[in-house]
């Protein structure tokens, strides 16, 4: 790398942590090898969010250890994009870039990510040359790269990642956000439309399996529909205008039926199978208003992003 560059960077990155114990000081040590050849001045948070086993107490002890560690440590577990937007906030330098904890984003490519920022583009993902997802996990993925495709572009969504950087000045965009619903791929079309995605090397896990179950995903990528969309709404509609043309078909039929033939359809299997289609329309319906007046009703209750309940280290000490 240029010197030259190297010198005018600082960078912060910043990784959600849930029951990553056994990763975390390998993660830590590739972290400074990649970071020292990158930047002058870096920095790791680490956002413990909620973990089960000794998370936090490695938080800690790596943050003693190394100047350029810092730990906040969450009330409770609140998801991994709030964990992330709380690490946001708390970045201090000009570059950001955010990676899981389970070292299947390795810290090597992180190069790349920056190389991009420097050509202009303001958030660039680094995606996995190969899935290594089950069908499961991709329906719900597909589900919640579908929200993001009319604000990012279809080429983009499809390839968004939690392995991704961009310019810190891009959270200015969504700093009064405090509903307790979060998607950082959606507030970051706040900011900005100059979005890129690349490919990277993806690793296997190091310990452990994947916290993340079918309904997790399932449950975000609904939040994400319901919460950053009109998609669904407009979905609502369509159903609605087609099940009105489908009856004024029926309508047509009947009506035709009875002048041609002198008689009418007969009976109770045909209309009991007309008022079900017409009555799950517009249950259907009102279950997808019912989510948005949820989602209303949480955001005016004021529920909390998230909650600090300690950090690690305190705001002045010294950096890398």
């Amino acid at each position: 790398m240029d010197d030259r560059l190297r010198s005018r960077r600082f960078i912060s990155v910043v990784v959600p942590v849930y029951n990553s114990e056994l990763t975390l000081p390998a993660l830590n040590k590739r972290l400074e090898t990649a970071l020292t050849s990158l930047a002058a001045q870096f920095e790791v948070i680490l956002v413990n969010d909620g973990s089960r086993d000794q998370s936090w107490q490695v938080i800690q002890e790596l943050s003693r250890s190394f100047p350029w560690v810092r730990g906040i440590n969450l009330m409770r577990n609140y998801g991994q994009h709030n964990a992330l937007l709380c690490g946001i906030r708390a970045a201090r330098f000009d570059s950001l870039v955010t990676m899981d904890d389970d070292l299947q984003h390795p810290p090597e490519e992180i190069h790349k990510l920056l190389a991009k920022l420097d050509e202009g583009f303001e958030v660039v993902y680094g995606f996995p040359e190969h899935e290594q997802h089950g069908w499961l996990r991709n329906i719900a993925s597909g589900l919640t790269k579908l929200a993001l495709q009319r604000s990012m572009g279809a080429e983009t969504a499809r390839h968004v990642s939690a392995f991704r950087a961009f310019r810190t000045q891009s959270r200015d965009a969504f700093a009064s956000y405090h509903s307790p619903f979060v998607s950082i791929d959606v507030v970051l079309t706040w900011a900005t439309t100059r979005f890129v995605a690349i490919r990277v090397r993806h690793d296997p896990r190091q310990a452990g399996a994947s916290n993340y179950t079918f309904g997790m995903l399932f449950k975000h990528a609904m939040n994400m529909m319901t919460g950053f969309s009109v998609l669904p709404l407009q979905l609502a509609n369509l159903m609605g205008f087609l099940c009105t043309g489908f009856g004024g078909l029926v309508l047509v039929f009947v009506v035709g039926r009875y002048f041609l033939y002198g008689s009418s359809v007969a009976g109770f299997p045909f209309l009991a199978s007309i008022i079900a289609i017409f009555s799950g329309a517009q249950l259907l319906a009102l279950g997808i208003i019912g989510e948005y007046l949820a989602r209303m009703h949480f955001r005016m209750m004021e529920r909390p992003t998230y909650t600090i309940r300690d950090e690690s280290a305190p705001r002045d000490k010294g950096l890398a």
